[in-house]
């Protein structure tokens, strides 16, 4: 029977659903990437202070992915999904009337909670649900959804801009609204899926015994540890992230570039290597090999990603950084999900990863600042993406092989 058959109707609609929601959320975060040049000019900022506005939502995800993790293992997984839906729809719509930069700031954070609460309850409800032998494709597609929302706002942008560019103060705004309606719609279909039933079951057999605060279990000498090192890795991973892409359109259009082909590249082998890595992950290496060997090749693609002076060439370097840097993310919700017990699987997962955001979230501002005291753009870029791919490497070995866990 082929992999996907074993997956139940039910099963695939919750995955499905959560992974559009996911979806969403990346698109919502990355369209600023695209009008960042016009922000500057409506609020007369510098470059640090452009690329602090990336930085501001991801420190704030923290708020999102500690409080809606914990409101999960305590109540359950829909419900702070849904309200991580509406909160960041209602801030990227407050957003495009935003009439000062601090005003943007504030609401650009504000945007941040709503999507750090989405992938700490979503992924656990996702993959609590998940055939485990199959939790390593479904890690893949589910961090693909990312690549998948930087995808679409480069589609968006790059035909829906032309439309509106006659007046950039109005532009920048239409596209920070372009995700608004179809937020609603997905609103709509996670109401109608099921709660985890490895939650649900959980609280049956915890009937009647005292509650206790889940963050606090964090830090329990039996988790500290796994806690401790969850967070730095992910801060490794996203501070790498963070370098290649929160830039990267401006960078293209230092060289004269259009963007549209070099993000569709970058995204699609982002979508498609997280697949692929999450998949390796069951055959060979397990999530460790894996992800390693993604994190090599796309430190090795760094140069060719950034100083090629061609093209051709920058095109590879766009697919190569897509399918094996972003790729590597893969492992990261099976991962994380393994590494926490079900009654701490929200919170964990939500406050390593956001921890791990808002120390990776010092990279554009970073980056900004380098530029603007004179370091080349691409050089900046280049010594980050370095600094975070080896990283990565490092603190995966540093923890446990989790390939074959069950969910407990």
């Amino acid at each position: 029977m082929p992999w996907y058959r074993e997956v139940s109707r039910q099963q695939w609609k919750t995955f499905l659903t959560t992974f559009a929601a996911w979806t969403l959320d990346a698109f919502d975060f990355t369209i600023i990437t695209f009008v960042l040049t016009d922000i500057r000019r409506s609020f007369e900022v510098n470059l640090a202070l452009a690329g602090a506005l990336a930085t501001v939502t991801l420190l704030f995800r923290m708020v999102g992915g500690i409080g809606a993790g914990t409101y999960a293992d305590r109540y359950g997984r829909k419900g702070p999904i849904l309200f991580s839906i509406a909160w960041y729809t209602a801030f990227a719509f407050l957003s495009g009337l935003s009439t000062s930069y601090a005003m943007l700031f504030a609401f650009r954070g504000l945007f941040g909670i709503g999507m750090g609460g989405m992938w700490a309850a979503g992924m656990p409800l996702a993959l609590e649900q998940w055939p485990a032998k199959h939790r390593g494709i479904a890690s893949g597609i589910l961090q693909g959804g990312y690549s998948a929302g930087f995808l679409l706002s480069s589609l968006v942008y790059q035909l829906g801009y032309p439309l509106i560019d006659d007046n950039p103060d109005r532009a920048w705004r239409f596209m920070l609204w372009a995700g608004v309606l179809p937020a609603i719609a997905i609103f709509y279909l996670m109401t109608r899926v099921s709660e985890s039933p490895l939650w649900l079951e959980q609280q049956r057999q915890r009937a009647g015994k005292p509650a206790r605060l889940s963050l606090s279990r964090l830090f329990d000498p039996d988790l500290r540890w796994v806690t401790f090192h969850t967070s730095l890795l992910m801060g490794a991973f996203v501070w790498m992230y963070q370098s290649t892409t929160i830039w990267y359109p401006t960078l293209l259009g230092n060289l004269k570039q259009q963007p549209l082909a070099f993000l569709l590249l970058l995204n699609a082998g982002g979508v498609i290597g997280s697949i692929a890595f999450g998949t390796l992950s069951e055959k060979w290496g397990g999530r460790r090999g894996a992800a390693t060997l993604g994190m090599v090749a796309g430190v090795l693609s760094a140069p060719v990603y950034l100083f090629s002076e061609t093209s051709n060439g920058l095109l590879l370097g766009a697919w190569l950084i897509g399918f094996c840097a972003s790729g590597a993310w893969g492992i990261v919700p099976g991962y994380l999900s393994e590494r926490f017990p079900t009654e701490v699987r929200g919170v964990g997962t939500g406050f390593s990863y956001h921890v791990g955001v808002g120390i990776g979230a010092f990279a554009p501002y970073l980056i900004g600042s380098m530029t603007d005291a004179g370091t080349a753009l691409q050089t900046a870029m280049f010594w980050c993406v370095v600094g975070g791919g080896l990283f990565v490497i490092t603190l995966l070995w540093l923890g446990p092989e989790t390939k074959g866990t069950e969910l407990r």
